[in-house]
């Protein structure tokens, strides 16, 4: 069997297939656009794109011959909505799939290609992929010749041995002792990196095949096997190699932590950006605002039926802390963002949207629209020349990219609008292309 890398590639390059409905000229014509600055609606507009941006907004319209009309009465106008942390490859697979020597190219090319587009269906027109072979994914969608979202890449995780990324079967022996890279690193789903030059090798190699910015294990999770939550993984001097690498090609790191201890060894090392969080006390989380660090973190569910025992009762920790993780970081007025860390779980990507409502004990509506896209939007921009799509995002103003939604009704009113993608989203537009229109 070809590499899932080699699999991914041949799909891209024999799938011909348009999946978007090209408009020259669309004005939505009398509606309300949701201001994701201020949190509030505007009076009804028209707004007109043209390209891949938005040309203007006015209260009306003279000039519409040729164009593709669209009629907002009665409902609102969005941006599209971002995820700060998916795994477009690990999403869409099970473990078994992924650990099985019998994984076929048609079960890689199904579920990781259908997941794509089916997240676009959701309204999701950007996301941060977290860590993974993601590459010729994005490439295939970029070409349109697989629909998708925008996707910031972060390229294979980098791990320490005995890390959070250290997926190796018991059978696998170290690199470094035995000379055989692991399957997972073989797939370019990590690196296991261990000392300031394994570290500063393995960041390089991300930036060198496009990374917009770099993934570092800091600490232990619940996915795999060998390090318990509580551990702090990389020394003060590893991390700052990997962040120093990453500040000079313009961009930053995101770090994998829960614990205090972890989390503040990567914000000294210059972290940018923390990824859960959810063991957190007021303490750590006074000096993450205090560095202007970014919490992206998530509401995870207690376990799904394909679950095994091992990570159910690592998880248990991190769900009582979310709870209480949400809440605090809002008073002190950290950067929030939000993602979803879907898995190998794909039954849980169709309630992408859903766990939107999550937020919704913590935080207004409003704080909830705005966080799923202006917020997630500036985290994006951290990137800096590194972001693969260079403009405005997150926003419906003149000059942003086009990557719009249209829902029924007022969000701001219920949220459960945004819960409801396949009745609620009437048209999904990315980069000024219509994917989807219920009005036609």
């Amino acid at each position: 069997m070809k590499s899932l890398i080699t699999a991914l590639f041949l799909f891209f390059l024999i799938n011909e297939t348009a999946f978007a409905q090209s408009d020259e000229r669309i004005i939505f014509q009398n509606v309300r656009i949701f201001d994701s600055k201020s949190g509030k609606l505007t009076a009804p507009q028209s707004v007109i794109i043209e390209g891949e941006k938005i040309k203007s907004i006015s209260i009306s319209t003279a000039d519409t011959d040729g164009a593709k009309l669209i009629d907002g009465t009665g409902k609102t106008l969005i941006p599209g909505l971002i995820d700060v942390h998916v795994h477009m490859t690990f999403g869409a697979l099970t473990m078994k799939e992924m650990m099985s020597p019998m994984m076929s190219e048609g079960v890689i090319l199904d579920k990781i290609g259908g997941n794509a587009e089916r997240m676009l269906m959701r309204g999701f027109t950007s996301v941060r992929d977290a860590g993974g072979p993601i590459f010729p994914l994005k490439t295939g969608i970029d070409n349109g010749k697989l629909s998708g979202p925008r996707i910031w890449p972060s390229g294979a995780t980098i791990s320490q041995t005995a890390g959070h990324g250290d997926f190796r079967t018991p059978d696998e022996k170290s690199r470094r002792f035995f000379g055989e890279p692991s399957r997972a690193e073989r797939f370019n789903a990590t690196f296991i990196a261990d000392g300031r030059a394994e570290v500063l090798t393995a960041v390089r190699e991300n930036l060198r095949f496009g990374a917009s910015q770099i993934k570092l294990m800091a600490g232990g999770g619940t996915s795999s096997a060998y390090d318990p939550v509580d551990v702090t993984q990389y020394t003060f001097d590893e991390m700052r190699a990997a962040v120093e690498a990453a500040e000079d090609w313009g961009t930053y790191v995101m770090v994998h932590a829960y614990t205090p201890r972890a989390i503040r060894r990567a914000i000294d090392a210059g972290v940018k950006c923390i990824e859960h969080g959810q063991l957190l006390d007021e303490k750590t989380l006074r000096y993450a605002a205090k560095k202007k660090v970014w919490l992206s973190t998530q509401m995870l569910v207690e376990n799904t039926p394909n679950m095994d025992a091992q990570r159910i009762e690592k998880r248990k920790p991190v769900l009582e802390g979310q709870s209480k993780v949400w809440p605090m970081a809002k008073k002190l007025k950290l950067k929030l963002a939000w993602g979803t860390d879907f898995l190998f779980e794909p039954e849980l990507n169709d309630r992408q949207n859903e766990f939107i409502l999550k937020l919704q004990p913590w935080f207004s509506n409003a704080e909830i629209l705005k966080m799923v896209t202006h917020d997630n939007a500036e985290l994006l921009q951290l990137s800096g020349l590194r972001s693969p799509y260079q403009g405005k995002l997150g926003v419906v103003e003149e000059g942003a990219f086009a990557d719009l939604i249209l829902v029924d009704g007022d969000p701001l009113t219920d949220l459960s609008l945004i819960g409801n993608p396949t009745e609620k989203f009437l048209v999904i537009i990315k980069d000024g292309k219509i994917y989807k229109n219920m009005l036609d």
